[in-house]
């Protein structure tokens, strides 16, 4: 089984030379002081600890899983140890407030030491994962009392949290949630009901649980315009921020999975359990999307690391193992056969793995300063800039980011041959640990219609429009650039063609609704495409220009530079094809009858 290797290089590039952080810390005064020094060294202290104490917990975690008895929920072996080790780093509280026990530096920096131990262990990293979530959303709608008692220990990661949206019969559709919320006359509320697929919901690696529920008020309206969001501790919470007595919240059951074995998805029972109001009465749904999004982008950086782990295990499988011979002549004479990384449709697979991982780690990087842009830009404008870029990007990230990191790990599988369906290669591991991420947090298919419906057509394309005004800005800046031409010019004409295939979406949805599901998908895939392409043509400048001051490491960025190519001669022309499906319209769907699907 391969040994992950943190791609500190890669991150470096992408922090420094690409997103030039520094400058853009400059701009935000809560991080005016943070330097390439101290953000390499978070990375290589993040980069040690992913690779000696979390990684070599990765198979172990898969092989035990969790083990569920009498309520009560234990990790695979090691994985306690390690999260005591990480509290004690601070590397869970990077982004979070001084005032609570966090280091105050910025989410581009946090999202980039987080990737390491995800990619090292997804399910290990989901503990803590969350918990930063219940930090945002508790930090922005809590009262300070509520932020006074549960901040500190949730930032500093003695305690984790959790989101706790979905219900048996309501999936997705939480405007169905069945969760009641009846107040008491202390001010808090007795929760019940029962809420499923729960990640990190019992577990014992921490001594308490914050769950952030959804539920409805006795007055409640329905639908999703009668949900109050609320803090219910596993257990109480003394006023002077020690434990008290146990709440009535348990753990009924945990979940078989096909992946993520390690991570605990449990059902979770509210039995008149002590909760508290958390944001405004009947507007839970609107606090939540401060977690939400937050996981959203979370789960996008899986798709990453999915790619970056496939990616380093196929490559180095190619290189060792010995089959057949190249098309053109041997080119390992003195042995028996070639390494299989000769071969064009291996490296087809292994280039297109490298492509999803460097070119999400880009996209989930920038939309990560958009993050730090939001919070601690100088002007309401350049606030408000950063905040419809995520509104437009987000929704993109987390479906293109996991569904392409799924290819990559069925391209891991694949290279290795009949040994990537073995498991002790760590391939198909990685195949069913990230199959999942297309699924929580919002489908594919919920995402990209999001993308069409309420980010591109209910803003009449103003969202879409203030992005693909960034990408004609490049093109038109570097157009006279030789190296770049051409793919400046294909780069130009998609993103006109974006916002024109915007408009026949939007114009044939007008005629009828049932046109933007249709297209919905297909959309998503193209903005991802094209998304890849602004980002890939943007590297590839950044690497030229280095490339002109003669770095020791050349190599390094003649191959972003080939890299790019690939991109653009290999992947992107994709992108025509889900046009093309587009243009095939609603009617070819819905003709069947419903009988006529089987017979």
């Amino acid at each position: 089984m391969h040994q992950y290797k943190a791609p500190i290089r890669d991150m470096q590039f992408v922090l420094h030379d690409l997103l030039q952080v520094e400058k853009l810390y400059a701009s935000l005064p809560p991080y005016a002081e943070v330097n390439k020094e101290l953000i390499d060294s978070i990375l290589a202290t993040s980069a040690e600890f992913a690779e000696n104490e979390v990684a070599p917990l990765n198979r172990i975690g898969d092989e035990e899983g969790c083990k569920f008895e009498n309520g009560h929920v234990t990790t695979p072996t090691g994985f306690k140890q390690a999260y005591k080790q990480f509290v004690e780093l601070g590397l869970g509280g990077l982004a979070s407030s001084v005032k609570y026990g966090g280091q105050g530096l910025p989410h581009s920096l946090d999202i980039a030491a987080g990737e390491m131990n995800a990619t090292a262990n997804w399910s290990w990293s989901m503990y803590y994962g969350l918990s930063q979530g219940a930090v945002k959303t508790i930090e922005a709608h809590g009262t300070q009392e509520q932020k006074d008692l549960f901040l500190s220990k949730l930032v500093t990661g003695e305690w984790t949290g959790t989101m706790c949206l979905t219900e048996p019969h309501a999936g997705s559709d939480l405007g169905l949630i069945r969760t009641k919320a009846e107040p008491n006359t202390d001010g808090s509320y007795n929760i019940s009901g029962v809420k499923i697929f729960i990640s990190a919901g019992e577990h014992d690696m921490t001594d308490n649980i914050v769950h952030i529920v959804l539920a409805r008020l006795p007055d409640a309206p329905k639908g999703t315009k009668g949900i109050s969001l609320f803090i219910v501790p596993k257990f109480n919470v003394n006023d002077d921020g020690t434990i008290g007595s146990r709440n009535t919240v348990s753990c009924g059951s945990i979940e078989h999975k096909m992946g993520i074995k390690a991570s605990a998805t449990c059902v979770m029972n509210f039995d008149n359990a002590k909760g508290f109001l958390i944001g405004p009465a009947n507007k839970g749904l609107n606090c939540m999307f401060t977690f939400m999004n937050s996981a959203r982008v979370h789960t996008a950086l899986q798709g990453v690391c999915s790619s970056e782990g496939a990616f380093q295990g196929a490559f180095a499988y190619a290189k060792d193992r010995l089959a057949m011979r190249s098309l053109s002549g041997p080119r390992n004479p003195e042995k028996e056969a070639d390494p299989i990384i000769v071969h064009p449709a291996v490296r087809n697979m292994l280039l297109t793995q490298k492509c999803f991982a460097e070119g999400g780690r880009a996209l989930v990087y920038w939309l990560a300063s958009q993050i730090d842009l939001l919070h601690h830009a100088e002007t309401e404008e350049q606030r408000k800039h950063a905040d419809d870029l995520m509104s437009l990007i987000t929704p993109i990230a987390k479906a293109f980011l996991t569904e392409m990191g799924s290819e990559a790990a069925k391209h891991g599988v694949q290279i290795y041959g009949g040994h990537g369906f073995i498991s002790e290669w760590g391939m198909e591991q990685i195949v069913r640990d990230t199959r999942i991420s297309t699924l929580y947090e919002g489908t594919t298919e919920i995402q990209s219609l999001d993308l069409i419906g309420r980010k591109v057509i209910q803003s009449r394309g103003e969202l879409l429009q203030k992005f693909t005004k960034i990408i004609h800005k490049f093109c038109e800046e570097n157009r006279e650039n030789k190296q770049l031409s051409s793919h400046i010019e294909k780069l130009s004409s998609l993103n006109k063609q974006w916002i024109d295939l915007s408009m026949k979406v939007a114009v044939d949805g007008m005629m009828d609704p049932e046109e933007v599901g249709a297209a919905a998908v297909d959309f998503m895939y193209f903005s991802g495409y094209v998304t890849f392409a602004y980002l890939w043509a943007w590297m590839e400048k950044t690497a030229i220009d280095q490339l002109k001051n003669q770095p020791s490491d050349s190599a390094f960025y003649e191959a972003k530079v080939k890299t790019s190519q690939f991109y653009f001669k290999k992947i992107l022309p994709r992108a025509q094809m889900h046009v093309e499906v587009i243009n095939g319209g609603l009617d070819v769907l819905m003709q069947h009858r419903e009988e006529e699907f089987i017979f």
